[in-house]
Order: C-alpha cells, then sequence, then structure tokens
C-alpha cells in the first residue's frame, strides 16, 4: 500500500474542492441549454468517460463484488437517482441566478448529515451537536421569516447528498467504480428522454458544430476530475480533514455568486449565513474535541 502523503493529499484534496467551488462558471458558459438537458448529457459523458478512466485506474475485484451482491444493482440505482436530482437542482440554481442559495445548502450539507445520522441511523447527538443543528435550523427559520418561503434550493440540495451518502454506505463501493455504474443505470432514461424529445437543444444536427457542444461534452471530464483528485486525497488525508476542507467548495460559490454574478447578499440572507457559519463553527469545535479525547 502507498505511503501517506499528507502535502500530496492536501493539494489533490484543495483541487478537487476548488473544481466543484468553480462549477458554476462551466454552467454558466452553458446557460442557453436547459438544465434537464445538461444532466442528460452529464450522465452520458459521464458514463463514457468513467468508463475510460476505469480502464486504467484499476479498482480490483469492485466487479465481482457487485455480480456476486446483486441487491446492491439496486442500492445504487437508487442513490444514481438522488445524484441526478441533486445534479438538476444545482444546475438550475446556478443557471436562475439562485447561486446563494446553492452555496448556503452545501454549508448546511454536514449539519444535515450529522441530523440525519440521528433520525435514521440511531447516532446520538452530543451537546455540541445539538447546538450546531439548532442555529442552522434558526438560519433557515429567519429566511422563511423574512422572505416568506422556504429556501428550497438550499434544503434540497443537501437532503438530496445527504441521502445519497446513507444510501451508499448500504452499497461500499469505491467512489469512481460507483459513480460509473449510478451513471450507467441513468443512461437508458437519459436516452429515452433525448427520443421523446426531437426538438431538445441537443437533438439537433447543427448544435454540434458550436462550440457549445463541446462544453456539453465536457460535462464527463468536469464530473470526473474532481472525483479522481477526492478519492486519491482520500489515501493520504484524515477523513476529518476532508471534512473541513469542503468548506472551500461552497464558499467559492458565494464569492462567484456576489463579486462576479452580481447576486444580492441581502441583510436576511447575511443573518441566515451567519447563524449557519456559527453552526458550523460549533460543529468543527466539537469535532476537534472529540478528536484530542479520543487520542
Amino acid at each position: 500500500m502507498q505511503a501517506a502523503n499528507p502535502r500530496r493529499g492536501y493539494i489533490l484534496g484543495l483541487s478537487a474542492y476548488a473544481i466543484w467551488g468553480l462549477f458554476p462558471i462551466y454552467f454558466k458558459a452553458i446557460s442557453a441549454v436547459p438544465a434537464i438537458e445538461i444532466i442528460i448529457h452529464r450522465v452520458l459523458w459521464s458514463a463514457l468517460f468513467g468508463s475510460i478512466v476505469l480502464m486504467f485506474w484499476k479498482h480490483p475485484g469492485w466487479w465481482r463484488d457487485l455480480r456476486n451482491n446483486p441487491q446492491r444493482l439496486a442500492v445504487l440505482a437508487l442513490s444514481g437517482s438522488l445524484i441526478a436530482a441533486n445534479w438538476i437542482v444545482y444546475v438550475w440554481a446556478v443557471n436562475n441566478g439562485r447561486m446563494l442559495e446553492a452555496s448556503l445548502g452545501y454549508y448546511i450539507n454536514p449539519l444535515v448529515n450529522v441530523l440525519l445520522g440521528m433520525l435514521l441511523l440511531g447516532e446520538r447527538l452530543r451537546r455540541l451537536q445539538w447546538l450546531a443543528v439548532v442555529l442552522a435550523a434558526t438560519g433557515v427559520a429567519q429566511q422563511v421569516w423574512q422572505v416568506g418561503s422556504l429556501p428550497w434550493v438550499s434544503l434540497v440540495l443537501p437532503l438530496t447528498f445527504g441521502f445519497y451518502g446513507l444510501i451508499r454506505k448500504k452499497a461500499p463501493v469505491a467512489a469512481l467504480p460507483g459513480l460509473v455504474v449510478e451513471t450507467w443505470m441513468l443512461v437508458p432514461l437519459a436516452l429515452i428522454w433525448l427520443a421523446l424529445n426531437p426538438m431538445a437543444l441537443s437533438a439537433q444536427p447543427e448544435f454540434w458544430t458550436t462550440s457549445q457542444a463541446i462544453w456539453l461534452a465536457a460535462a464527463g471530464p468536469v464530473t470526473l476530475v474532481p472525483l479522481v483528485c477526492f478519492n486519491a486525497a482520500a489515501r493520504h488525508l484524515p477523513f476529518t480533514t476532508l471534512g473541513f476542507l469542503q468548506y472551500l467548495a461552497p464558499t467559492l460559490v458565494l464569492l462567484l455568486a456576489v463579486l462576479f454574478y452580481d447576486e444580492h447578499l441581502s441583510t436576511s440572507t447575511i443573518i441566515t449565513f451567519a447563524c449557519i457559519w456559527a453552526g458550523l463553527a460549533i460543529y468543527s469545535i466539537d469535532i476537534w474535541l472529540n478528536m484530542r479525547r479520543r487520542s
């Protein structure tokens, strides 16, 4: 087994989260294509490029394990549906001026995972974890009170990703083979959608002579590169360290939204973010204290 190299791990981890944080630039470049159509092609090109990568980056035994445990295929079908839903909401949010809500959703994600662990896995929350969850709930509640509507993007993103993580625990397949299987299981649905929508932008022959076609085909490598970086980083860094690095992605989305795409950061939104950030700070302190007690 390759010895852990923390420096390499940090570079790979930061690269993965930086790419995920800069995703909006890519989706803005193909904003003329509807979100559902972008995801259709993300599925198709990810399945293709993922299969090519798997030919060179070996994961011994993954297919044998799936063949011997066919119930895992059903689990991966469900997890694939959840990640596709997550992708659709995220792309729609980016291309409809809702990047701040998307950023907030991914800040909430760790706290949603804690809550799901308590509700569905019977895990007990420590006092500081309870406080962190309450602060996050307060932030969402004040947004509902001020704006008068539920910030559904900020809730759907962490919930779909949270349930995705829970379900993937039931099918212990490595990240890359898991994504490839998930996308291939969605390929028939993607092809059916294209067949039923002959007027779709990408169904027109002339579309494939434009630069937009190249951007759309890039959905495969754009999806896979950060995943490969993350998968490699996980071999060199503790999972808790990767957990702290994850805040880079929503921070970059937040900065892009405000500084480059002119989304308005209202007082209500600032208060919501402040509550979430306070909850995350307490959550991080709890993790640090728990690690010290164990060491």
